[in-house]
């Protein structure tokens, strides 16, 4: 009988990892998965607190696992995709030159990117955006925070009951800017290195679905294997919608196995789980998928050819 992965829960900005309770609880009570959920040091109150310092608590509890002989699927959230991706180097396949003696014996087999960004090597998290924060949260220097200035419970959890909502708000944190604006150097694309699924939150308000599947377009256009999927809800389907994304990484974890035995998906509505695709006699995926998928992959591909010329004159 195959062992099953090992799952490492990754949150997001703000977030602390109870925000995967309800995920966890099933992939554990029912599926027998043994799951860990890490805190990210740049959320436990700490305004000096690093990316790398994000990446260390990531690798290592990967680390754990993997020297001890498991393979691990990685999930992560919103920010804290960037750190599952470069938490993961080196450890997606056997490295030539390591020793019997450090090298892990199991390895990270897939990767799972839930409503966030494809992260570039070399660029921090703020980067892309030249340094603009988004209209929802702010810089305060003199705190060294990020701080939310939205409604947060319309922002994060809209699609919940009020009350599920308002305690949730209740349970963010704090986020430290050096986070967020310093450490690209510390930055990897992991994704290119392992099968990555990305499940979009159509319904998003805090990163729009459009560009989310720009950025699967522009990650398949870098020679990433994405699998792409997409559910009705907010930024937070792992609370909105537990079963369905239970469902998605049970799929993970049966491709990157090559098994041919699907594992038990009661509970989960699959016909809510959209696999995004052009249908030639169905206009409105054209402007739906087709066009920001296409673009995306073209802007991919426009970046990874000029990395590729540019290492060819440096």
């Amino acid at each position: 009988m195959i062992e099953k992965p090992t799952l490492i829960f990754i949150p997001g900005s703000w977030h602390k990892p109870q925000c995967y309770e309800k995920v966890i609880k099933l992939l554990q009570d029912e599926h027998g998965f043994k799951c860990i959920a890490i805190t990210l040091p740049s959320t436990a109150g700490n305004p000096k607190a690093t990316f790398k310092d994000d990446v260390d608590a990531a690798r290592n509890a990967i680390l754990s696992e993997t020297i001890a002989g498991h393979d691990v699927v990685v999930i992560a959230h919103s920010y804290g995709g960037m750190v599952g991706n470069s938490s993961i180097k080196g450890l997606t396949q056997p490295q030539p030159n390591a020793t019997q003696a450090n090298s892990p014996k199991g390895h990270v087999i897939a990767l799972v990117l839930i409503a966030t960004g494809f992260t570039i090597t070399g660029f921090s998290f703020m980067d892309p955006l030249f340094g603009v924060p988004p209209p929802f949260w702010r810089v305060n220097k003199e705190t060294g925070y990020a701080e939310l200035t939205a409604d947060n419970r319309e922002l994060f959890y809209h699609d919940l009951p009020r009350k599920e909502g308002e305690y949730w708000v209740n349970q963010l944190t704090t986020q430290s800017l050096k986070a967020l604006f310093e450490g690209g150097k510390h930055a990897y694309a992991g994704w290119k290195d392992a099968p990555t699924w990305y499940i979009g939150t159509v319904e998003d308000k805090g990163l729009p679905v459009v560009i989310q599947r720009l950025q699967v377009g522009a990650a398949r256009g870098q020679g990433g294997t994405v699998h792409h999927v997409e559910l009705p809800t907010s930024h937070s389907p792992f609370l909105s919608m537990p079963a369905e994304v239970v469902a998605i990484i049970l799929r993970t974890v049966e491709e990157a196995e090559g098994s041919q035995k699907p594992r038990a998906r009661e509970g989960a509505n699959l016909k809510m789980i959209e696999i995004p695709a052009v249908k030639i006699l169905v206009p409105g995926t054209w402007f739906r998928f087709g066009f920001p998928l296409a673009i995306g992959r073209v802007l991919g591909w426009g970046f990874w050819s000029y990395q590729g010329l540019k290492g060819l004159f440096t």
